[in-house]
């Protein structure tokens, strides 16, 4: 943005690198397009991260569950929990920290909230189930199934 309004200087400022020009006066309407054009232009793509366990696949960016090709609809909480198992292969999440990032709140009493919602996520996946593993006294992980 410049008071300089000249043609040489607006040729002067695009050879320097400029992507744009704008002298004034100006319109807002027109800035704020202008800079939605810029930003088009250099926005990169997003990619899609899918997290696969055996016939089990999870693309987060599109909120798709598939097992063996077969959509699976999930609750919104279930997916969060799938995603969080998935993302983390192997470790193991305890109850309480399973509360606090998937609901968001901590909880001193004897809670089945987990508890529930993997047993209806296993009854959904189907055979890929099997891929949440309980760690007795602990809490849950994801795994190959084979334990």
């Amino acid at each position: 943005l410049t008071a300089k309004g000249t043609e040489y200087d607006q040729v002067v400022g695009l050879d320097n690198g400029a992507d744009d020009y704008i002298p004034k006066p100006f319109g807002m309407m027109a800035l704020v397009a202008r800079i939605k054009a810029v930003l088009r232009r250099t926005e990169k793509p997003v990619e899609e991260k899918v997290l696969r366990l055996g016939e089990l696949s999870v693309n987060p960016t599109r909120h798709v569950v598939q097992v063996s090709g077969e959509t699976v609809n999930l609750t919104l909480k279930e997916f969060e929990l799938l995603c969080l198992l998935l993302d983390n292969p192997g470790v193991v999440f305890t109850r309480d920290q399973l509360l606090n990032q998937i609901w968001g709140y901590s909880f001193d009493g004897e809670s089945r909230t987990v508890d529930v919602h993997v047993r209806h996520l296993r009854q959904k996946l189907g055979d890929c189930g099997n891929y949440i593993e309980t760690v007795r006294g602990i809490g849950y992980r994801s795994g190959d199934g084979k334990a």
